[in-house]
């Protein structure tokens, strides 16, 4: 287990690595940002930002998207991963936003979690980014950190990564972290060709060692 200077050195690169990290989701208001998080499931967000722009100047209010046949949103939505899945979720969404919350996205997380589509991961990102409320929110990138840097064991799921982060990190940085962990396994501890040889965590990371070991061996 890792100790706590250990775990405050792999936050003070984090941030030192990705001073800048944030949500790199398109959008301008949280209904937007909550229809993004659900169309990126499972898909980029680099994707999700190629349609966006011309989704959110079509649809600006729950109500747009109930106005559309299905088959019309599933079309606007294609190039999307699940999309037929996803228009179903939004419409549904759409629809409950309208009868009980005025229209508007809820702020807590308690709410955010009953709307079609939106699991406990984008109901954190939705609270974190719209709302500034501290969240975690464990996607593929900072489960694969974690793990690989052995602050959570290789076999825990999504929520005990959860878990095991909101106690390890102080709570007035969840957020920041979220997003810091998210560069840090996007363009630097990748899943495929992780950037070991230059990493200044990699005295740490379980992953890193065995890779570097396997390298010196194979030259």
């Amino acid at each position: 287990m890792l100790t706590n200077a250990q775990m405050r050195r792999i936050l003070d690169t984090f941030a030192e690595m990705f001073p800048d990290a944030h949500c790199e989701l398109t959008h301008s208001n949280p209904f937007e940002l909550t229809i993004a998080v659900l169309l990126s499931a499972q898909c980029t967000d680099a994707l999700v930002n190629k349609v966006t722009p011309n989704l959110f100047a079509k649809y600006k209010t729950p109500q747009d998207y109930l106005n559309v046949p299905l088959e019309e949103l599933e079309q606007d939505i294609r190039s999307i991963g699940l999309y037929r899945n996803k228009a179903k979720n939004i419409q549904k969404l759409a629809r409950l936003l309208l009868d009980e919350y005025g229209g508007e996205i809820p702020e807590t997380h308690v709410d955010l979690v009953r709307l079609p589509g939106v699991g406990r991961k984008t109901a954190n990102v939705v609270v974190s980014t719209a709302f500034g409320v501290p969240a975690i929110a464990v996607d593929t990138h900072v489960e694969r950190v974690s793990k690989r840097l052995g602050i959570a064991r290789w076999k825990d799921t999504p929520v005990q990564v959860e878990e095991t982060l909101m106690k390890r990190v102080p709570q007035e940085e969840w957020s920041l972290t979220h997003h810091r962990m998210i560069f840090f396994g996007r363009y630097h501890c990748k899943a495929q060709n992780p950037q070991c040889q230059v990493c200044p965590l990699v005295d740490l990371c379980r992953e890193g060692k065995k890779r570097m070991k396997e390298k010196v061996k194979n030259n």
